[in-house]
């Protein structure tokens, strides 16, 4: 990755952990779940309220390190209005970058990418994925 791309990700993560988004209670939540990584502490709720098929709204709470923050931002902005399928189907997606080969990333949104690199340090991919991780577990809980 070269250094330029390098400090725009960077800024991403920073920014997404200073400011996170939907960093809230959803009271009219249809489906919620919860992540805990017991080794580091981090530990996040992810509520998603449904309508139909759709994502409607997907917020989420809770303390970890700025990669996780920033991912649970990034992830509940980049699933709203997103089908399940389409959400599952971004989750594996993350997932295979961080854990993977993953080369295109095409599909991809933009701030998402910002986390590549966290691929390059393994200690931390459980950081980047584990509210990634309670959204579907949370897609599957929703009634």
């Amino acid at each position: 990755m070269n250094s330029d791309l390098s400090e725009l990700y960077q800024s991403v993560i920073l920014d997404h952990n200073k400011s996170p988004r939907n960093f809230k209670e959803l009271p009219d939540a249809t489906a919620h779940a919860e992540g805990r990584n017991p080794l580091c502490g981090d530990a996040y709720t992810v509520w998603l309220r449904m309508e139909g098929d759709h994502i409607a709204e997907a917020s989420f709470q809770g303390n970890g390190c700025a990669i996780s923050k920033a991912s649970a931002s990034l992830m509940t902005t980049a699933v709203k209005g997103r089908t399940m399928a389409e959400a599952e189907a971004l989750f594996d997606q993350f997932h295979e970058m961080l854990t993977g080969g993953a080369t295109d990333l095409s599909g991809m949104p933009n701030g998402v990418k910002a986390l590549t690199g966290v691929k390059a340090f393994p200690m931390r991919v459980k950081c980047a994925t584990l509210s990634w991780h309670a959204m579907r577990q949370a897609l599957h809980a929703e009634k």
